[in-house]
């Protein structure tokens, strides 16, 4: 079932939580067989295993992820990052016990690398044996910076795909990992509203390999190692043709056949952990994007308990969460000034109505001035859009624009986002309603609440 709307809600929490308990899940089992699991299937927490560490235990996949949130709570830095991870790596930062006990082999050396000197975008390497499943597993967060940037429509912007690219860089820099990279950001980011689990899927795939025919030759060329996803009858593939190897394509396959193949976040990172191998890595990737679709409130209570450390998962995945929604929320507080001196007058024009015939006209529209337009666009290109802003408003009670007016002055920040998500979208089924919401000072009442309300 996908997640409801009761409360609001954190979709970095969703995601980051979703890879860690998939993750934690995974570690025990590590490099068995998929005919060994079926004889004798994960189906809950445990502990020990593989690598010998307490129930609850996540790997480097979720350690290294911890670290790229930590580090985009204060903005995009390659070289922090990369420090980051060698704190990881030599200090045992970010990790379950304060030890590491599971890394790959390109990234150690990645690490190494940029220990010894190397620029942070030069340290991946690039061979085509590079190409294990490093920065997939890490790079779920990115998402949300990126999100909180150009929007949910940022498969448009080449910049977009750049940080992407560069963001696997640090570790894993051939094109073949970068791509696979751009292909699950973009379906992560297709989750997170309420479509259909399917067409998420089919689109996010196809935006970004959209992008990728368009871009540069070197990408073009590695599409076809990704032409099984592409394919429509990816889903009904028997689990026999489905790898759940390191190998990054195999890894991307894997977890996207398993979410395709669930009903459920826990249905979904049994599914992956089963599939037998790199269970850790394939369930996490697998887990980040069911999480993302059926929410924090989806993950069994017992799994997450049970997770180590798990109040510094969730304190990390919070900050950055709150980080972002300030820096989008003071992108749109910059507009107050705008609001206070405008009237319908400055906003926009009217045109149409001409007769055509007699008793006939066309019909009349507005059109909009620059300002306002470059606020709706700001609007729409941050991580603010309440997919659900209807059910939202109707769970608060209010019925039409009157009482929305008088409720925006106490409402907390999920019935304001809300509030302004119906006003920016719902001109285009009522021309006119940015005019009104200009005329009303209701643009103006919105950005002055979410202000009040940016310490959260």
């Amino acid at each position: 079932m996908k997640k409801g709307s009761e409360p609001m809600r954190n979709n970095i929490l969703d995601g980051i939580m979703g890879l860690c308990v998939a993750d934690a899940i995974g570690v025990p089992v590590e490099f068995l067989s998929r005919e060994r699991l079926k004889a004798k299937p994960v189906s809950n927490m445990q502990g020990f295993g593989t690598h010998n560490q307490p129930i609850g235990t996540w790997s480097d996949d979720t350690s290294m992820t911890l670290c790229l949130v930590d580090s985009l709570a204060s903005g995009l830095d390659y070289k922090d990052i990369l420090t980051k991870f060698q704190s990881w790596l030599n200090e045992g930062a970010y990790t379950p016990h304060g030890d590491v006990f599971d890394v790959g082999i390109a990234t150690r050396q990645a690490i190494r690398r940029f220990m010894a000197g190397t620029e942070p975008l030069k340290c991946g390497g690039l061979g085509e044996r590079d190409n294990g499943n490093g920065s997939l597993m890490r790079i779920l967060p990115l998402l949300f910076y990126i999100q909180s940037l150009y929007g949910t429509d940022f498969e448009e912007v080449d910049e977009s795909f750049n940080i992407i690219h560069d963001v696997s860089s640090l570790t894993h820099a051939h094109k073949r990992s970068q791509l696979a990279c751009g292909i699950y950001i973009s379906v992560a980011s297709m989750l997170i509203g309420n479509m259909d689990l399917k067409i998420a899927v089919e689109l996010g795939i196809y935006k970004a390999t959209e992008y990728y025919k368009r871009s540069k030759h070197e990408f073009k060329e590695e599409i076809s190692k990704f032409s099984r996803i592409l394919d429509k009858g990816f889903q009904e593939k028997d689990e026999r043709d489905i790898k759940s190897s390191g190998y990054v394509v195999d890894t991307l396959e894997a977890a996207i056949w398993c979410l395709l193949n669930s009903n459920s976040y826990k249905e979904c990172v049994l599914m992956a952990v089963n599939l037998g191998n790199d269970t850790d890595t394939v369930a996490a990737v697998a887990g980040g994007l069911a999480g993302l679709y059926y929410g924090y409130e989806s993950i069994p209570i017992e799994w997450i308990n049970q997770i180590v450390r798990r109040d510094y998962i969730e304190e990390l995945s919070n900050r950055l969460h709150l980080s972002l929604m300030k820096n989008s929320v003071e992108r749109l507080t910059a507009f107050i000034p705008y609001f206070e001196n405008v009237n319908k007058e400055n906003v926009c024009r009217w045109s149409g109505g001409e007769k055509i015939v007699d008793n006939h006209f066309t019909m009349p529209y507005p059109v909009y001035k620059r300002s306002i337009n470059n606020f709706i666009e700001i609007v729409y290109k941050s991580n603010l859009l309440c997919y659900d802003y209807l059910d939202v408003i109707q769970k608060y009670g209010l019925d039409n624009t009157a009482e929305m007016n008088v409720a925006i002055d106490n409402a907390d920040l999920e019935l304001a986002l809300a509030i302004l998500t119906g006003y920016v979208r719902q001109e285009r089924f009522c021309d006119g309603l940015w005019e009104s919401a200009v005329q009303d000072k209701m643009f103006l009442k919105i950005l002055k609440r979410l202000e009040q309300l940016k310490c959260f």
